[in-house]
């Protein structure tokens, strides 16, 4: 599908890719890794022929679609359903020709109609509106809005529509540079099982573990300038890139090691006339040796968030609580409590109030009803991507911090700084200069210059790479004060929060569970709301023909659709059984009698049936949602 041979980039001076060749087989699901400007991007732009390698080639298969996400931001007064749909050209062109055609009735088109039709068959044409559907409702776009103009969305939104474009039309290599960024969690989550069964080739730039675990069979690391292949997913990419660094390093030990005996042979008898001979042997021995390169790390960001004064709780409070803008309510009944210890993650889709609840706790927005108590010493560290967009360009990240820290000396400013992972050269470099990561990072630095209480985190990990995200995982947990978090990272939320409050339905309350609880309760939904569908289809409708003809066509749908129905009803069955399972496992790993015994065996055991377990419900998931598509699609067709 791909081969990528002795590739070259630089810019200007600066090599940015050298010598680096991988190969690519069709089918195969690749994650691109690597840190922050290593040159990820700019492999793909090389892929898609935007930029011309300065070495080496890249070799494509013969006449593949490849597609992408593009950087322009849709717009327009075209629908949602219809900006997916017209992403698949070929069959926009087909049903284009068709109509010119048909419209002209000529007798010389009749086998060029034909052949039309014979292709839109073969490329599932007709189930296309509701596959475009089925995307946009999982990217989080309600039935009710697929025909609303693309306009009436916001930034973030429409890049939503751009992935639901790029997703649609299944191309034969699929580029996907940082999907989740503009995702909620839940969009996250359908995102994962939508790609972990695309059946194309695809390469996935990111840097969301789950997603790395989830979707990719290989990774390809991009590191020191050059592309290194993989089997498997991040995980097994990590230990193994592991074990190959410390048996490198063994290696280089005992190369030195043998380099230094050798030496000092030579050095203590190439003045003795009897050993003279041997000496140049040795010399020339040294010479042959491979140089010993020391392996050198990729020297790792490390976040340091400082802990505040000690205050009595309750941080914050709120009773009977409503929040909203320009006296429209968008959050009712909110009766919360944040201690000292808390770390709680905000769950719930975009668009129903996490920002706007964020907001009321930053004191950034007041309550429309209510009442709100909190601390009086109380300060709180507020992050939000947008707040990026704020900082001064032409200034350095050392003039942004002294203008908020005017009574400190610049030792100490250039202290705080350090927590971040800003040398003295970093911080004396413009902003226009950094990364994405290297702002966000500039952002941790100027929310926490105070010692903040509460540090409110609304998605604070969309610039940052694996290790970064790591580094501030750790910072979080060794942070002394209330943590609320937003995020469409489940590796953070997993690793943070022990708290989940779940935003929906014009409130907020707590949900009782962990992640893995939150995931098989929007499965749930999806179920039920595929049920009110095939109830509502099933309904009785007025068509005004004859009762017996009507019933005659009802019956031959249903018996169409019946081996379809059969099977989503065999795939909940089957997830309903595993889930069952699973539960019956977990609740003899919760008796306390099991380890007052010497079960440790026993322990063993039962863990490793619910691991298990837990994978062939993951795959009874991903079963039960292509069985559920396949039926609403054959659905579609017959309506």
């Amino acid at each position: 599908m791909l081969h990528i041979n002795d590739l070259g980039y630089r810019i200007g001076p600066r090599v940015l890719i050298e010598g680096a060749t991988v190969h690519i087989a069709a089918g195969q699901r690749v994650g691109l890794v690597g840190r922050n400007g290593s040159g990820k991007t700019t492999l793909f732009r090389l892929i898609r022929g935007e930029a011309q390698p300065s070495g080496g080639s890249i070799t494509l298969r013969p006449r593949i679609r490849m597609g992408w996400v593009s950087q322009d931001i849709p717009d327009g007064d075209t629908s949602l359903i219809d900006w997916v749909l017209n992403a698949d050209l070929e069959r926009k062109a087909l049903l284009e020709e068709l109509a010119v055609r048909e419209a002209t009735h000529a007798a010389a088109d009749g086998m060029r109609i034909a052949e039309i039709h014979e292709r839109l068959l073969a490329i599932d044409a007709h189930s296309a509106p509701a596959r475009a559907a089925g995307i946009l409702t999982g990217l989080g776009f309600p039935a009710e809005q697929h025909d609303a103009p693309v306009s009436q969305f916001s930034g973030g939104w429409r890049m939503r529509v751009a992935l639901a474009a790029a997703l649609f039309p299944k191309p034969d290599l699929l580029l996907l540079d940082e999907p989740t960024n503009h995702l909620d969690l839940e969009a996250t989550l359908w995102l994962q099982n939508h790609l972990a069964v695309y059946p194309g080739t695809m390469i996935l730039i990111s840097h969301d573990r789950d997603l790395l675990n989830t979707v990719p069979d290989r990774i390809v690391h991009l590191e020191n300038k050059r592309l290194v292949a993989y089997a498997g997913n991040y995980d097994t990419f990590e230990k193994t890139r592991r074990m190959k660094m410390d048996l490198a390093a063994k290696a280089l030990g005992k190369q030195l090691e043998q380099r230094r005996k050798i030496q000092g042979f030579i050095d203590r008898f190439r003045a003795k006339a009897t050993k003279a001979r041997q000496a140049q042997s040795r010399i020339k021995l040294l010479e042959k040796m491979e140089v010993p390169v020391p392996i050198v790390e990729e020297h790792a960001i490390a976040f340091d968030f400082p802990d505040p004064e000690p205050l009595s709780p309750p941080l914050i409070t709120i009773e009977g609580g409503v929040a909203g803008y320009d006296g429209k309510p968008v959050l009712r009944n909110l009766n919360l409590r944040i201690d000292t210890d808390d770390r709680i993650c905000l769950l719930g889709a975009n668009g129903n109030g996490k920002s706007t609840l964020a907001k009321i706790l930053s004191d950034r927005l007041g309550l429309i009803d209510g009442a709100m108590r909190r601390s009086q010493k109380m300060k709180i560290g507020y992050f939000a991507q947008h707040q990026a967009d704020e900082l001064n360009l032409s200034a350095t990240p050392l003039e942004h911090m002294a203008e908020k820290m005017p009574m400190a000396t610049e030792t100490k400013v250039r202290s705080h700084l350090g927590r971040f992972g800003f040398s003295q050269q970093l911080a004396d470099s413009k902003v226009s200069t950094l990364s994405g990561g290297e702002k966000a990072r500039l952002l941790f630095a100027l929310m926490t210059r105070e010692a903040p209480h509460v540090l409110i985190l609304d998605e604070p990990t969309n610039h940052l790479d694996i290790d970064s995200r790591e580094a501030l995982v750790s910072a979080l947990n060794a942070y002394d004060g209330a943590v609320i978090l937003i995020s469409h990272d489940t590796h953070l939320v997993e690793m943070v929060a022990d708290r989940l409050w779940r935003v929906g339905d014009g409130t907020c309350s707590p949900f009782e569970g962990d992640l893995t609880d939150y995931r098989k309760a929007l499965l749930e939904e999806r179920r039920a709301a595929a049920r009110e569908t095939r109830d509502a289809d099933a309904s009785p409708r007025e068509t005004g023909s004859d009762k017996k003809e009507d019933r005659r066509v009802k019956a031959e749908k249903r018996a169409a659709l019946a081996p379809l129905k059969k099977r989503v009803a065999e795939a909940e069955k089957a997830l309903d059984r595993l889930t069952a399972a699973a539960a019956e496992i977990e609740n003899k790993l919760a008796d306390p009698k099991l380890y007052e015994r010497e079960g440790g065996a026993q322990v063993v055991a039962l863990q490793k049936d619910l691991g298990a377990v837990n994978a062939k419900i993951a795959d009874a998931e991903t079963a039960w949602m292509q069985a559920v598509e396949e039926y609403e699609s054959a659905e579609a067709e017959q309506d």
